[in-house]
């Protein structure tokens, strides 16, 4: 599965961005996707997830009542709405997808550049 991240930009403290991840190749369905973060000079960090049908999601401890991740299936599509954000989310944000019997994600959008103002 291919996928493409957008949607990032700069945005002051306090405001909102959505972003969103296109799939294309293989059935998105059967993926679960999940969204990560990798801020300068530190390891990339999980952020939230979604499961096949959105039975589920999942949330960082740091985002938890700020952003919701949700999935369209029949647009293929992956969303993260970030509300209330704070200058500590200033990062790339990648969208990543995980096979529906996989233990992790192999394939990766090519990330999209979040910069909160204070």
């Amino acid at each position: 599965v291919q996928l493409q991240a957008s949607g990032g930009g700069l945005v002051q403290a306090g405001g909102s961005l959505r972003l969103s991840c296109a799939a294309s190749g293989r059935a998105f369905r059967n993926y679960h996707m999940g969204w990560f973060r990798q801020a300068a000079g530190k390891e990339r960090e999980f952020v939230a997830a979604v499961t096949l049908s959105s039975e589920s999601t999942n949330y960082a401890d740091s985002v938890k009542g700020r952003f919701t991740i949700s999935r369209d299936n029949a647009k293929n599509t992956v969303y993260l709405q970030m509300n209330s954000l704070k200058p500590e989310d200033t990062a790339v944000y990648y969208c990543g997808a995980r096979y529906v019997g996989g233990t992790s994600y192999n394939y990766w959008g090519q990330g999209t550049q979040v910069t909160v103002s204070s």
